[in-house]
């Protein structure tokens, strides 16, 4: 993957499909890296320029010293934008991801043509559950976390049927750096946008997980809600639906993008 070296983070970012056709950009969710993508990049590459990078402390980009802020690394997306050229693209963030998708369709409506919002909401809580994580991987690294995080991402069933889907997940959680990922979880527990994605005017489309504990479909509901003219749909997978609803997912998306 190449690198963006940006004001002040390096981020690694890579293309997929034609070089001529529409971009969209795909942002990863917490403790994931944009190879959580792979199920999505075959179809979107059918008729997308599609665009994936590592968020900042993830994957092979940067690790820059912590607490991070989902402004914070709205302003990355932006500065990955300016870097590559781009002046609009389409957004397919999860969880994070959407949480950073949120903050780009309110401060920067210009660059986003349309916005998709997967298994996210516009604040999450509590702080004292945030702290609590964030201290089990300060003593104990990424291990301390992994069977609990995993139990979320997707369902019992899931789990044990779809162990071809679930070990690469759980090594790239695994895998990533404890210091990006206590960062980017204050990022996650500071953040409150429930008022402000009431601005967000680009064509939006919301997915949920009907299974999922960590963003339950009340909070896609709400951003659907709040946010003028948005389309909700609800997928049979936890919160990680872009893997256990793959086509699913898919669908929605591209059905959304084509719309």
């Amino acid at each position: 993957m190449p690198f963006a070296d940006l004001a002040n983070v390096r981020l690694s970012y890579s293309f997929d499909g034609p070089p001529d056709a529409p971009v969209v950009l795909l942002s990863n969710s917490l403790g994931t890296t944009s190879a959580m993508w792979e199920p999505q990049v075959p179809e979107l590459a059918k008729q997308f320029r599609v665009l994936r990078y590592d968020s900042r402390g993830h994957g092979q980009s940067g690790v820059t010293p912590g607490p991070y802020s989902i402004p914070q690394l709205g302003r990355d997306v932006l500065a990955l934008l300016d870097h590559l050229g781009l002046s609009r693209v389409d957004f397919c963030g999860l969880s994070m991801g959407g949480m950073v998708g949120q903050w780009v369709g309110v401060n920067a409506p210009g660059r986003i043509r349309v916005l998709a919002l997967c298994n996210t909401a516009a604040q999450i809580g509590p702080v004292d559950a945030w702290n609590a994580r964030i201290s089990k991987v300060n003593e104990g690294g990424m291990e301390a976390i992994v069977d609990a995080v995993l139990a979320r991402w997707f369902t019992p069933g899931f789990m044990a049927s779809a162990r071809e889907t679930v070990a690469p997940a759980r090594a790239m959680l695994a895998s990533t750096p404890p210091a990006g990922y206590v960062a980017a979880c204050a990022a996650v527990r500071d953040m409150d946008q429930r008022e402000a994605i009431a601005r967000i005017a680009a064509p939006t489309l919301v997915i949920a997980g009907a299974h999922d504990a960590a963003t339950p479909p009340a909070e896609g509901r709400f951003l659907a809600e709040r946010i003028g003219g948005a389309q909700y749909v609800e997928l049979d997978a936890a919160h990680l639906s872009n893997l256990e609803a793959a086509s699913e997912f898919n669908t929605a998306l591209l059905t959304f993008l084509n719309r």
